[in-house]
């Protein structure tokens, strides 16, 4: 069985309920998994993350037995109070940035969006984070694309949410990622909160495929998820990896199980199903946002990825 490693960070402050509750939620996923045996289903294994006093994470904790390994994600919680400054020492700040360039994706919950915000890892990118702090984020870290308005932003490798209970719906972001939207559907049922059924019924969110080990790929995959994958060319994407163009196509797909065309269009159609379930904007707006200057050519490529027209979704799944 493949065991997928989930850690959850413990820092000055953080709120134990999330740390414990993630530990549930995912608990909960496994033994609902473990129903569906031909699924070949990974097994969950959560480890919890003590800052120590020097500013690095330590394990203390594993859900089940075994050695230490890449982890795919690691999820800071959020605190029930103000952000402060000795909450994020440059030691852990490194860890973050470490655990990043290693591949794994990042969730942070509320403060914990702060926190990566730290980091400079949200540089470029969007975010969102607690309603009650968004002015002094706003402020603080300008580089970030602020959407305050949204409950989520799943931007990949990085996932921020707003809300102090909304660990619950990260958990479940993962949980659709590495077992699939029925999985997810059960776990959210079992527990009794919310979860949205779009992933349910047009599949998941993109989820790029990052623990591959090929650095030079994984810089073009981030690059791709900061740039939004708009107005970028084969030779451009090579040339961020420092590949010639064959080699790098024969890496990329080995790495991602995705042509870079499709990577791009799975990317371009992630952004604009978050856009479509909690913004406004039109349409064409929103195509012309994720990168494509043909609406028609967006409208074909969404409906083939998702099964539904652009305003279908937005009918059915917008908030």
């Amino acid at each position: 069985m493949v065991v997928v490693e989930l850690g959850v960070l413990i820092y000055q402050g953080a709120q134990l309920a999330a740390v414990h509750g993630l530990t549930d939620l995912f608990g909960v996923a496994n033994r609902i998994a473990a129903e569906h045996q031909s699924a070949q289903l990974p097994l969950l294994r959560v480890s919890h993350w003590q800052v120590d006093s020097a500013g690095t994470p330590v394990r203390v904790f594993s859900s089940y037995p075994g050695p230490e390994q890449p982890m795919m994600a690691v999820l800071v919680p959020p605190s029930i109070g103000e952000f402060t400054e000795d909450q994020a020492p440059p030691a852990l700040l490194e860890w973050i940035r470490q655990q990043h360039a290693a591949g794994t994706v990042l969730g942070g919950v509320c403060i914990g969006s702060i926190m990566l915000a730290r980091s400079g890892l949200l540089d470029g990118r969007s975010a969102t984070t607690h309603w009650s702090s968004a002015k002094s984020f706003a402020s603080r870290y300008p580089a970030v694309r602020l959407e305050a308005d949204k409950p989520i932003v799943d931007d990949g490798d990085l996932i921020t949410t707003a809300g102090l209970m909304a660990w619950s719906e990260l958990g479940l972001r993962l949980v659709d990622r590495l077992m699939g939207p029925s999985i997810a559907a059960d776990t959210a049922r079992f527990l009794v909160i919310e979860h949205s059924d779009s992933a349910s019924q047009c599949g998941s969110n993109f989820a790029p495929i990052l623990g591959h080990g090929d650095t030079a790929i994984l810089k073009v995959q981030h690059w791709l998820q900061a740039s939004g994958a708009v107005d970028v060319s084969l030779a451009a994407m090579a040339q961020e990896a420092g590949l010639e163009e064959r080699t790098f196509l024969r890496r990329f797909r080995s790495a991602t199980g995705l042509k870079p065309t499709e990577y791009c269009q799975h990317l371009r159609v992630g952004k604009a199903r978050q856009m479509l379930e909690f913004t406004n904007g039109t349409i064409d707006h929103i195509a012309w946002t994720v990168g494509y200057q043909d609406p028609s050519a967006f409208r074909a490529t969404f409906k083939k990825i998702t099964g539904l027209a652009p305003s279908d979704y937005r009918s059915r799944f917008g908030v």
